[in-house]
């Protein structure tokens, strides 16, 4: 082996461990005038079930921003019910009140919202789609710096629906 190419061995090992992979920081969040904030702060996933009809249950959330304070938050979703009977497709909007800051390490909330329901043969049931009142129940626990484990329980259609997840959400910056 030559003494260039040892010299180039050597350049590139003392650097790989400066060139390591950084772990990403989120931008600090700063509300608007009022303790209002709107924009795209974070999303979701998750998986659970449906309690009365045993469906398994896929969906995505968005933190589309605060209301008031930093601890209301608005949060759009969409599920898809699968498995167990006609799919079923939820679009819900809810308000989501945080009982700690996103700095801790568990972090309780409750809310409340509507939903929009429908299920595979939509077209030729005249109650589809059924709007329902929704209560939202639960946590998310700190797992790395930029993502929480989510684990709710959501009471739909006016209690007459329930339904438990668990899943991942990004965590905004502090």
């Amino acid at each position: 082996m030559s003494r260039s190419v040892r010299t180039l061995l050597l350049l590139i090992l003392s650097c790989a461990g400066v060139a390591t992979a950084q772990e990403f920081q989120p931008p600090r969040v700063r509300s608007g005038a009022g303790g209002k904030g709107l924009g795209l702060f974070g999303f979701g996933v998750r998986g659970g079930v449906d309690l009365g009809s045993g469906q398994m249950v896929f969906g995505t959330t968005l933190d589309i921003g605060d209301l008031f304070s930093p601890r209301l938050r608005l949060r759009p979703s969409a599920e898809v019910g699968v498995f167990k009977g006609d799919n079923s497709y939820v679009g819900s909007f809810e308000a989501l009140y945080r009982f700690t800051g996103d700095d801790e390490t568990a972090i309780p909330y409750i809310g409340g919202g509507m939903s929009l329901a429908g299920h595979a043969d939509c077209g030729r049931d005249p109650n589809c789609p059924s709007a329902w009142v929704n209560l939202v129940f639960g946590f998310e626990l700190h797992y790395k710096s930029t993502f929480n484990w989510l684990i709710e329980y959501h009471a739909m259609d006016a209690l007459r629906r329930n339904r438990v997840y668990i899943g991942l959400t990004t965590r905004r910056g502090n």
